[in-house]
């Protein structure tokens, strides 16, 4: 059963110019130590955050609070399988909210893509509820 869908749309030049302005700021209180890992390794610095940006939105919209209600930027964190295949990790708040939203005798999955086409990054996050095995 699906619990939530959300979507964003981020202007990575936003991104560009907020990374620029506001640096390590930005930085810290937005992404965790992975993501910034992950982000500054590759070629588009500012659309893997903006990727990352856009996801973030997308879960707190799929979690059905937006970005308000106590949920954090750093309580949703996204990486990647070695496939490739983008992941979506929450912690406090997000974790809490999702165990609420999560019907006794299911398990949360959270399923997330990111595209960009520059100057855009979007991303999509549908959170399933899946029976546990009895």
């Amino acid at each position: 059963m699906i619990l939530g869908v959300g979507t964003d749309l981020a202007n990575i030049d936003r991104i560009a110019g907020t990374l620029e302005r506001f640096g390590d700021r930005f930085r810290n209180r937005v992404f965790t130590p992975t993501e910034q890992n992950k982000a500054e390794r590759r070629r588009d610095v500012a659309g893997t955050y903006a990727k990352r940006w856009a996801a973030k939105e997308a879960c707190s919209k799929a979690l059905g609070t937006g970005l308000r209600m106590g949920i954090s930027w750093r309580d949703m964190a996204v990486s990647n399988l070695r496939t490739g295949q983008p992941v979506m990790e929450v912690t406090g708040w997000a974790a809490d909210r999702l165990a609420s939203m999560t019907p006794a005798g299911h398990e949360a999955i959270i399923h997330v893509t990111l595209t960009d086409d520059h100057p855009w990054a979007q991303a999509f996050v549908v959170i399933e509820a899946r029976p546990l095995p009895r």
